[in-house]
Parts: C-alpha cells; structure tokens; sequence
C-alpha cells in the first residue's frame, strides 16, 4: 500500500531537525551561531524547530538561513534548496511565474504607443 507523502508541517519539521543536527554534529551551539550570525534568538529557534508562525516573511528567511549556513559550515544554496523543497516549492518554476510573460510586455509597449501617439496628435493640432 502506498503512502501519502509528509505534508508541508513535517517536512519543514524535519528541515529544521537536519539543520539542527548539521550544527550540533559540528560541535557548535547555538550561542555559537547567534555570535556569528547576529541573528535574533527567537529566529533561530524557530528555524531549528520549524515553526513556520515564528518567522518573517520568505525574503529575511533566505538569507537568515543562508548566513546560518555560512555559520555551521554548511552550503548555502544546499540549504537554501532543502528549505524550498520542504515548502513544497519548486525554485525553478517560481523564478518562471515571476518573469513578466511576453504578451503582457507586447502589450505595454502598444498602450504606450497608442498613448504616445494620441498626445502626439493633441500636442500637434
């Protein structure tokens, strides 16, 4: 019988166990990484633990995780990349929904022509 994938909530509890793990197997605490990190304490427990409710919005999560990477020793985009993966997100395929699609270009470009042009004729007559 198959199982369900881990939902969200245990991926990103097991995220925070790794990263967790990856420190301590390094024989560091986790006053070791505030020192080096300057980060809150709060922050890095919540990252430690998972709890999602507890941390800023994604942008500050990147690079707080990134530079607690740089701490423990670990790759940065390897952590960075675990991260998106126990979000369930996949990185490619958000940097591709936030390009700007073509046609919505082609048509900015036209209204600002057509814009153009009409001031053009008003300024002109």
């Amino acid at each position: 019988m198959d199982q369900d994938p881990p939902d969200r909530a245990e991926q990103l509890a097991a995220f925070s166990t790794w990263l967790a793990r990856e420190r301590e197997l390094r024989g560091l605490t986790r006053e070791a990484v505030l020192r080096a990190t300057r980060l809150a304490p709060a922050v890095v427990e919540a990252l430690e633990a998972g709890e999602e409710s507890r941390l800023p919005p994604r942008a500050y999560v990147l690079k707080y995780l990134r530079a607690y990477a740089i701490a423990v020793g670990l790759d940065p985009d390897d952590v960075l990349l675990r991260y998106e993966e126990a979000k369930g997100m996949d990185p490619e395929r958000e940097r591709e929904a936030r390009r700007p699609k073509i046609r919505t270009l082609v048509a900015a470009i036209a209204v600002a022509l057509a814009a153009g042009g009409v001031l053009w004729a008003w300024l002109t007559r």
